[in-house]
């Protein structure tokens, strides 16, 4: 028998009992949920059980919302707030009562009352406010990250064309939507269908925009379906498993999975799912970079001189850093507050879908210039960025570290099947082998190596989907491709840079190459990852100037060509050159490092300067008119890659001394002093007048970057005769209002083919 006293004691220690600390076998799932689309900001909830739920504000302050801001992969946080501030949630309150020490990765780490206890109401349903600024570690915002169990069961959708003209294309725009829910594919009921549900599922499938659709045709030839005896469809539409019952989205959303679905009816499997009903039917309108050639209209888009966005540094179609045009200069966007719902605007404005990655930190490489943009706030129906809120980027102390990113959804034109490797070591190298129609058959073959270079090979990786071409290989004889697939079935292909497919290059009608078929067959080498060379153009404009050096000083600079050829025709070693002389520091932006295309065993010995060369010619200098013709002229072998410097916390990896290994680290920079010998143009010979300075950096593209576009620079040049002027110093696509020049246009401009 237990004593009065007794029972009380046990009573008082029951009721003291410490707050339970939640045990899980992985960290719970947190999201921010409220009217506004601030990505750090609104009410709180709890994935528990496969049901979301929210938190009670009892106790909850400044420590637990930092726990939960970094879980959401912020910094961290600014503030809470109470009573349902962001409106009140709806389910259990999964959590009451919350004790964070502040050092805990996630919420379930703190004390509690435990799972579903709690005695407050949904008046109660606490709200964070976070720092925008990410996590280093916090790498992007994926489609799939931001589902909760019910939207991972709806893993894709498709358009099934109906229409024989739709059949006949490739690239099917316009069909009845069925979406793949747990594993099998289910068709979608029109009632209540909204063309906010087709903006959806348009974006999905990488098209920017929706159509109106023809209904009462479509209804004609369902009821056709229906009556037709040898037709499958009356029987299966009386199924529930053929149906997804209803869809209701607002049309921001990134993915149906976002949008309000109801799989089957509310009074469950015996109310028929789409009464009297009919499958949904989308037509999408492709951007203009997947229209047939005979779509496009004739005149020029009327968007494209209007353009005022960019994706720059992606491997694949539809991805890059972004970048906007602000007062005739192009600028990058800081990812403070990015989000899928603004670069899903950045992604229909370019003509792509809606966007299935947002990407923080740089991760496609750091841009150069100013940061134009930061907490950019998209509701998801503005036509293009610049309709969005937002701040400038200087405001709020962005660095090209938190450059934002997007990879768009992307339409399937089928050219990924068009194209393998055979032969290679690994999947992302080999002999190319395409398929192509030949004599109304469609069959495998190789491609000739006549012609094919650094371009040509781009190209073919990003058809393969396996980023940029590290090598384009002419002889590969020690590959052996497919069995019955070694004759040339392509010739003659010249790309230009933004094909999406080999298909789509100039090339030979008839096949003719010159080396026969064998071991000239064209091959690859791909990576995911590549470096990106760009000037500091301010460097160079303010330190250029003038020299007259005797000619007993310029014996090596005239025996490795870097004088002008009037020099061969002097009286050694009387008289004087004229040399516009200057410094040049090349960053390293991209996301590899910059190696030299040979090996040391390759390298050149120079004796008069006693270094090696890696690259016979790493940069052009020019001084051409204002029209383009070039009028002086220099050049700088590669004397000496290295990290002359790295950021803090950066360690240089590439020293010359000691015929050591060449190159350029990602983050750092090589710098050419200038006094030192051919770091200059030889001007002698050119008239007082103004001019256009002009440096590019690795030419002759012998090296793989991930961006050529920026790989120009150019100042305005006064001379009068005795003294020189640099100045508007900028990389070649700084201030350029086309979003995009084909690598071929680049190419004309740096031989100056104008």
């Amino acid at each position: 028998m237990w004593s009065l006293p007794a029972a009380l004691s046990l009573l008082l220690l029951l009721l003291q009992a410490p707050p339970c600390r939640l045990q899980s076998l992985s960290p719970v799932k947190l999201r921010l949920v409220g009217p506004g689309s601030r990505p750090e900001e609104g009410r709180l909830e709890v994935l528990y059980q496969g049901q979301w739920g929210t938190v009670c504000d009892d106790d909850f302050a400044l420590r637990e919302a930092t726990v939960a801001c970094r879980q959401l992969g912020f910094e961290t946080a600014l503030t809470w707030a109470h009573s349902a501030k962001y409106g009140q949630g709806e389910g259990p309150i999964w959590l009451d009562n919350v004790h964070c020490m502040g050092t805990e990765s996630s919420l379930d780490q703190c004390t509690s009352n435990g799972w579903g206890v709690s005695d407050c109401s949904h008046s109660e349903d606490i709200g964070v406010v976070c720092h925008p600024q990410r996590q280093r570690g916090y790498l992007s915002e994926r489609v799939s990250n931001a589902l909760g169990p019910q939207g991972r069961r709806l893993e894709e959708v498709r358009l099934k064309p109906i229409l024989a003209s739709a059949k006949r294309h490739s690239l099917v725009t316009e069909g009845a939507v069925e979406v793949k829910y747990e594993g099998h594919w289910r068709q979608v009921c029109d009632q209540d269908w909204t063309r906010n549900n087709s903006k959806v599922v348009c974006g999905m499938l990488g098209f920017p925009s929706e159509a109106p659709v023809n209904s009462l045709y479509y209804r004609k030839v369902w009821n056709l379906k229906m009556k037709d005896p040898k037709s499958r469809l009356k029987s299966l539409t009386q199924k529930n498993s053929f149906w997804i019952h209803r869809v209701n989205c607002l049309g921001t959303e990134p993915h149906m999975a976002n949008c309000q679905v109801q799989v089957a009816p509310a009074r469950g499997k015996l109310q028929p799912a789409c009464p009297g009903g009919m499958h949904a039917v989308v037509s999408c309108v492709a951007g203009p970079r997947f229209r047939p050639a005979k779509a496009k209209p004739g005149h020029k888009e009327s968007g494209a001189e209007e353009l005022k966005v960019r994706l720059r540094s992606g491997a694949q179609v539809g991805e890059g850093r972004v970048e906007v045009l602000v007062n005739h200069q192009w600028g990058t966007v800081c990812d403070h507050g990015w989000n899928l719902i603004s670069a899903s605007i950045v992604c229909r404005q370019l003509g792509f879908g809606s966007a299935r990655e947002a990407l923080f930190g740089a991760q496609l490489g750091q841009g150069l210039g100013p940061i134009h943009l930061s907490e950019v706030r998209c509701r998801g129906f503005e036509q293009t960025l610049s309709d969005c809120p937002s701040l400038k980027g200087s405001q709020n102390g962005c660095q090209h570290e938190n450059d934002a990113a997007v990879r768009c959804n992307v339409p399937d034109m089928g050219f990924q099947n068009q194209v393998r490797l055979a032969g290679g070591r690994s999947p992302e190298e080999g002999v190319v082998e395409v398929q192509v129609e030949v004599n109304g058959v469609r069959r495998w073959g190789a491609v000739c190596s006549d012609h094919w270079g650094l371009t040509e090979a781009m190209v073919a990786c990003r058809q393969l989907g396996l980023g940029f071409a590290n090598h384009a290989i002419k002889d590969t004889w020690y590959w052996q491709g497919t069995p019955g697939a070694a004759d040339m079935v392509m010739s003659g292909v010249r790309c230009s840079g933004p094909e999406l497919a080999l298909q789509q290059c100039q090339k030979h009608g008839p096949v003719h190459c010159s080396h026969g078929s064998g071991r000239f067959a064209a091959g690859v080498s791909c990576t995911d990852s590549a470096p990106d060379l760009v000037m500091n153009a301010q460097l160079v404009q303010e330190t250029a100037y003038l020299e007259d050096r005797p000619l007993s000083q310029l014996y090596c600079a005239h025996e490795e060509n870097c004088l002008s050829r009037s020099a061969d025709h002097m009286d050694w070693p009387y008289g004087h050159r004229r040399l516009l002389r200057f410094s040049s520091q090349i960053y390293n932006l991209g996301r590899a490092d910059f190696r030299p295309k040979t090996g040391r065993h390759s390298w050149i010995w120079h004796q008069c300067h006693r270094h090696y060369h890696s690259i016979e010619v790493f940069t052009h200098y020019d001084l051409l008119t204002l029209n383009g013709s070039k009028v002086a002229e220099g050049h700088k072998a590669s004397f000496c890659l290295e990290d002359t410097n790295c950021p803090t916390g950066l360690q240089k990896r590439y020293a010359c001394a000691n015929f050591g290994e060449q190159g350029v680290t990602v983050g750092c920079w090589d710098t050419y002093r200038h006094d030192i010998d051919c770091q200059w143009v030889d001007i002698t010979d050119v008239g007082p007048g103004n001019y256009i300075f002009q440096v590019v950096v690795n030419p002759q593209y012998e090296v793989a970057e991930s961006d050529f576009s920026n790989n120009m620079m150019r100042c305005h040049c006064k001379y009068d005769g005795h003294r020189v002027w640099l100045h508007s110093c900028h990389t070649g696509d700084s201030y350029r209002a086309n979003a995009e020049l084909s690598l071929e246009q680049e190419q004309r401009l740096r031989n100056n083919l104008i």
